[in-house]
């Protein structure tokens, strides 16, 4: 390792961090040693690679009905070709720890403003090369493919479970993923591929997005849908963080829910969310670490224990490392009061018959950025079915639906006003004022193979509504329920 002090320092943090956090949770083999030398200097030419893990979860009791989501990971590879599947040689082992000694890790565990979940591992002779895909590999519940964790929280119910918040387990179940690899292609690690030079020192952080990686079957099935990024982390501070405050007061928004999205645009331009939060009880919010030379959009919003929404504030371009300080949401005014709520429905179809996949959905707001420029911004849901939607079944399905498809309700819960706006510029911001008059949404779902993550399956795997279900166009009424345009998938096989 090169001697650079802040490499060297944060490994030793991280490095005492995961013994200390190993020592907790019972799984002490899973690094050789916790007394050991924290240098990972490469060897023969080639690189070193430090391997961990976050969450940062939005759907934690009491924000959701989980308690806590355990997987147990056996492998993290990585391979240079963008095209290589389950079965091409050359995969390369990042976290070889794990191998001997799987890791069963708790992806509730870390509190909302931690940093880190876990370290997984390292590789101090990684060979050099552009790494376009990295892929984790999880204990089946059989315990089938070779080690065991020394203890199980799941219980007799396999190795990945849910852990609901009356105390009941149920079992996470996998698809053939579990043997070849939850993946995280090319588009989903962030900046772009991880490349490795003799001699270096590279940190990979994997963001495991457990709130939205859970479908919840109609018959009480839990599965797993891998909703997974990763990406190259700085040896220096690149988080973002801040607090949400009540305007009118100065003070955290008293109970209720307070959201916080990181978002990027998209190829199509509108904002996607990379990670979501909910903020802590003094509004605090940290999402770290996060990528190098990377910018986001952060957007809050909240509901508070008495029902009553807030306008969403949205600061555009926001680089790592910036801490924002207080962003302070103001409580929407007028009558009747209420946060708006959409309320649709989902189908997908062969052509010819009923076709089953799993679907996210989320509302968008069109925000302006000066110059003509409009750009749509995800406004997170409060208490909402915004991803985990199984379509595996016709009992949903209205008179309006396609013959041969199977159906879903959602419902969102979004504000009834326009967002407040501002936008990052030599390191200072200030929001502007909410516009007045009509509220316009749009409504974007995404289908995907079941239990297949980000694996699309129809002929349309991306759609958006701007309209409602009478064809005009589609707005938020406070304290009203507005059925958005139905969302049609076709030919997904």
């Amino acid at each position: 390792m090169s001697g650079n002090p802040s490499i060297l320092s944060r490994r030793a943090i991280l490095y005492f961090w995961a013994c200390t956090f190993i020592g907790v949770t019972g799984l002490a083999t899973f690094l050789a040693s916790c007394g050991g030398s924290v240098s990972l200097k490469s060897v023969n030419g080639m690189g070193a690679i430090t391997v961990s893990i976050t969450d940062p979860p939005s759907c934690a009791f009491p924000h959701g009905s989980f308690q806590h989501v355990f997987v147990t990971i056996r492998s993290v590879q990585a391979h240079t070709s963008a095209t290589a599947d389950d079965n091409t040689p050359g995969w390369q082992e990042l976290a070889p720890q794990l191998n001997s000694q799987p890791v069963q890790i708790d992806l509730f565990s870390a509190g909302s403003n931690a940093c880190l979940l876990a370290m997984l591992g390292s590789n101090s002779s990684l060979p050099a090369g552009t790494y376009q895909q990295i892929r984790l590999l999880l204990v089946p519940s059989s315990g089938s493919s070779g080690p065991l964790p020394a203890t199980s929280a799941c219980l007799g119910q396999g190795f990945n479970c849910v852990v609901l918040h009356d105390g009941t387990i149920h079992e996470l179940e996998l698809s053939s993923q579990a043997n070849t690899g939850l993946k995280i292609p090319p588009g989903q690690i962030v900046g772009g591929p991880i490349t490795v030079s003799p001699g270096q020192d590279i940190d990979l952080n994997i963001d495991f997005n457990a709130c939205a990686s859970i479908i919840v079957q109609g018959n009480g099935v839990y599965r797993l849908k891998p909703t997974l990024t990763a990406e190259q982390v700085g040896t220096t501070n690149t988080g973002i963080s801040g607090q949400v405050l009540n305007a009118a007061t100065h003070a955290p928004i008293a109970g209720g829910t307070t959201l916080v999205a990181l978002e990027q645009q998209d190829a199509s331009g509108a904002d996607i969310i990379f990670e979501q939060t909910a903020a802590d009880s003094t509004g605090q919010f940290n999402f770290c670490p996060l990528p190098t030379a990377a910018t986001f959009d952060v957007v809050a919003v909240a509901i508070d224990g008495a029902g009553k929404a807030y306008n969403a504030t949205i600061a555009v371009g926001v680089p790592g490392g910036t801490n924002l300080g207080a962003i302070n949401l103001a409580a929407e005014t007028g009558t009747p009061a209420g946060p708006a709520t959409f309320q649709g429905l989902l189908t997908a179809t062969t052509g010819t018959a009923a076709a089953s996949i799993d679907a996210s959905v989320a509302a968008l707001q069109p925000i302006s950025l000066g110059g003509g420029l409009i750009r749509s911004v995800v406004i997170p849901a409060e208490g909402a079915s915004t991803t985990g939607i199984s379509l595996d079944s016709a009992t949903a399905c209205s008179p309006s639906a396609p013959p041969h498809t199977n159906c879903a309700p959602y419902t969102l819960i979004e504000p009834a006003s326009n967002p407040s706006v501002g936008i990052f510029s030599a390191g200072k911001i200030s929001f502007a004022a909410p516009a007045a008059g009509a509220v316009p949404y749009s409504i974007r779902a995404n289908a995907f193979a079941p239990m297949m993550g980000s694996t699309t399956i129809c002929t349309q795997p991306s759609i958006f509504v701007t309209l409602d279900s009478i064809g005009n166009p589609l707005q938020a009424l406070p304290n009203s329920t507005t059925v958005p345009k139905e969302i049609d998938f076709t030919g997904c096989s």
